[in-house]
This record gives C-alpha cells, sequence and structure tokens, in this order.
C-alpha cells in the first residue's frame, strides 16, 4: 500500500502531539518496518522545518528532516506538477492542491491526513491517521 503523508500528521510525530501521536506513531512504524510505502511532498520539509523551530534548535530539525529522508519517499515538484496544481479548481488551498498532485504522482492509495475537509474534492482517496491504522487491522507500534 502506497500513502502520501500529509503534514499535520508528521507534525503530530515529531512534536509529540496529542492527542494524535498514537496513531501517527503507528503510521511511521508501518513506513520503517515496509509494511507500507510511505511517501512526504517536498514542499512538506520547509513548512516542517520552520513549525518546530520553537521546539527544536537547527541541528534537531536538520536531523529530523533527515531522518524523514530516509523513512520516507520524497515527491518532488516541478512544472507540471505546479501548472496541474494551479489549474486544480477543486482546492481552494494551493499547499493541499499540490499535496493531491504529488500524491497522484507516487501513484497513492490514500492521503493520510487529519483535515479531510480540506481533501474533499481530492481524486486520491483521504483517510485519517487513525482510520488509517484500523485499515492496517490494528497494527500499531511494537506489534
Amino acid at each position: 500500500m502506497r500513502v502520501l503523508v500529509d503534514t499535520n500528521v508528521l507534525l503530530d510525530y515529531l512534536a509529540k502531539r496529542e492527542p494524535y501521536l498514537k496513531s501517527s506513531e503507528g503510521i511511521f512504524s508501518a513506513c520503517s518496518t515496509g509494511r507500507v510505502d510511505g511517501c512526504v511532498a517536498v514542499h512538506s520539509f520547509p513548512n516542517i522545518f520552520y513549525i518546530l523551530r520553537k521546539i527544536y534548535t537547527i541541528a534537531e530539525r536538520r536531523s529530523l528532516l533527515l531522518d524523514l529522508c530516509h523513512l520516507f519517499s520524497v515527491e518532488g515538484i516541478d512544472r507540471s506538477t505546479v501548472e496541474a496544481a494551479i489549474r486544480n479548481e477543486s482546492f481552494d488551498d494551493f499547499e493541499d492542491a499540490l499535496q493531491e498532485e504529488c500524491a497522484k504522482a507516487f501513484g497513492a492509495d490514500f492521503i493520510v491526513t487529519r483535515n479531510p475537509k480540506d481533501f474533499a474534492a481530492s481524486e486520491v482517496p483521504i483517510v485519517s491517521p487513525d482510520d488509517f491504522m484500523k485499515m492496517l487491522g490494528g497494527y500499531e507500534l511494537g506489534s
């Protein structure tokens, strides 16, 4: 199974945000063991680097981003991806349109996000982290 993991789920794990931590840990675990082929859109990296500035030092944030690169595939953005996102009038939020275009380019079966309403028009099916963990048969960190 191939999934694009939305920035908010990545931040849940990296910032240890409750009550979302357990499901984000399960997603990271499923990707690290190869049960799931996870992807991160390249534009999530600067957002994460910026948002985590109050929690981690620059060196720590660089290390976390490198860890993400080793755990997940990274889907890039080229001119055709940007143009497709710009033309996608189903999305009001350009960043969400880019997420969907990256998910399509990756061949994702799902986008895992805590903001399903932002992806109501997505061609790639949306699933919440909790529902995704249920889909995996209750697979949790350490099992």
